[in-house]
């Protein structure tokens, strides 16, 4: 039996290993389905978010925002930096980058990319690819305040934590598609549910961690 790695001894490597190796074995949508990286459907929107990733005192962390209640989607809601895809963005990385440095202020050459996850689609019908992308901490944020109201991090160590999450499955009325809702107890006042928490979810499950 393999031994899971622990959070402590996660590397970048290791994190960069599994992305792409996960990345490349469980997309769901067919490249025919798709024009120049992007799904064109216009029932579904193309979005993608930035997974900014730390490590300081031999701690791994996420790093979340709270969504304003100005907001379009999502309002007050736990999430990663992140949004709907531009016409001239031709991969997820230039969405998810943009996006960061509009909501948070995290410049593009402090990112380091170490891969991404396979898409999921929202109930919202946002297309949704997550980029993790390692910054350094601490970082001197500058927030938008018309779309985000806090910065904040969570330890990978408690969020794999089984008594931290409940799932539940479901299917949406008038399809046959399976859905997992994912939700967190509250961590510093803040709850991480729905498809910030899928996500989360899914990055820790690739990386062997739950």
């Amino acid at each position: 039996m393999i031994e899971l790695p622990q959070p402590a001894k996660l590397t970048e490597k290791w994190i960069n290993q599994r992305l792409h190796e996960e990345y490349a074995n469980t997309q769901f949508i067919n490249n025919e389905s798709r024009g120049n990286g992007f799904f064109t459907d216009r029932k579904i929107r193309c979005a993608a978010v930035l997974m900014p990733l730390i490590h300081y005192k031999n701690e791994w962390s996420l790093v979340f925002t709270r969504r304003t209640d100005q907001v379009d989607n999502h309002k007050g809601q736990v999430s990663f930096p992140g949004g709907a895809c531009e016409k001239d963005e031709n991969q997820s990385e230039d969405t998810a980058l943009r996006e960061a440095w509009e909501e948070i202020g995290v410049e593009k050459k402090d990112v380091k990319i170490l891969g991404k996850l396979s898409e999921i689609e929202t109930i919202t019908n946002f297309l949704v690819t997550s980029v993790v992308g390692i910054i350094p901490w601490p970082y001197p944020f500058k927030l938008s305040l018309q779309e985000v109201s806090r910065v904040f991090t969570i330890p990978i160590n408690w969020l794999i934590q089984p008594s931290n999450w409940t799932e539940m499955k479901f299917n949406r009325e008038g399809d046959n598609k399976e859905y997992s809702l994912v939700t967190y107890i509250p961590y510093d006042g803040e709850i991480l549910w729905g498809a910030s928490a899928r996500i989360t979810h899914n990055f820790l499950k690739v990386l062997k961690l739950i």
